[in-house]
């Protein structure tokens, strides 16, 4: 069964790069800087709270406060100059709202990379936007892109979102859905032929979206991901009555996938602040 788990595109070279939240065997080793540069957001999901802080707090979505690109620039100098200095390879943006609908972001990695040209420039996003922003995070030096993919199934995404603001306007239902879900995979598709590491998340909600994921890993396999990573929905929101998934489900959702994709298991779901090794 291990076996099982780890084949897929293992053999991608993506892989050997020192990013901790890519390699499967990046724990304890290399670290990363996560600016809180992005506040605003483009969709509401049902599983994410952005309003509480406490300093013991690990989740997507948390960060004590949001920085100017200029105050980000001083944190990543001061943890450059820090003990764990040399083991930070990596800069990233990963909220605590959609990086790519915030214009910080770019001009926070433009930055980065003048002043710290050998670090390895990262974002997480929905997808939403990432075909229309994905030559200008290529003209910046972007090399590794996660997108958060929880279903192929519009009527399965409009369980997990309230919401997507697209074009002007407020979607909601299976219509939102649908439009999130498009881009998406244009978006990994875009970010693979570019030349990108790709992963994908996707947050395990039982009795959601628990019996479809083998069909995902096939397509994202086909649009170009390299890695996966199937990470455990914290029950918050609007989710807060369904249980958080089991251990044993987790790791049957992961040998499943992991048949197609490289697995992804010693993510620990970083704040929007996280400075450090993981």
């Amino acid at each position: 069964m291990h076996k099982q788990c780890t084949q897929g595109n293992m053999n991608s070279p993506h892989l050997n790069l020192g990013h901790p939240c890519f390699s499967t065997k990046g724990h304890g080793k290399t670290g990363r800087i996560h600016l809180a540069v992005a506040p605003g957001c483009n969709i509401s999901c049902n599983y994410c709270v952005r309003k509480f802080d406490c300093a013991n707090e690990s989740r997507p979505g948390v960060t004590s406060r949001v920085q100017t690109s200029e105050e980000a620039l001083q944190t990543v100098a001061k943890a450059k100059a820090s003990d764990i200095g040399s083991k930070l390879t990596v800069v990233g943006i990963a909220g605590p709202g959609e990086p790519l609908a915030n214009e910080a972001t770019f001009a926070t990695l433009r930055g980065v990379k003048k002043d710290f040209p050998e670090m390895i420039l990262c974002l997480s996003s929905n997808g939403l936007l990432l075909p229309e922003k994905i030559d200008e995070l290529v003209d910046i030096g972007v090399s590794h892109v996660t997108v958060t993919l929880n279903t192929l199934d519009e009527k399965v995404g409009a369980k997990i979102y309230s919401y997507v603001r697209w074009k002007g306007k407020t979607l909601i239902g299976p219509d939102a859905a649908r439009v999130l879900i498009n881009n998406q995979l244009e978006g990994i598709e875009l970010a693979s032929k570019a030349g990108m590491t790709v992963k994908v998340n996707t947050v395990l909600i039982p009795g959601i979206n628990d019996q479809l994921l083998y069909s995902l890993g096939l397509e994202i396999k086909k649009r170009g991901a390299d890695i996966h990573n199937i990470m455990p929905m914290i029950p918050q929101g609007k989710l807060a009555h369904i249980v958080a998934p089991s251990k044993e489900l987790i790791s049957n959702c992961r040998n499943s996938v992991g048949e197609i994709l490289p697995q992804m298991q010693h993510c620990q779901q970083c704040r929007a602040d996280a400075i450090g090794l993981l």
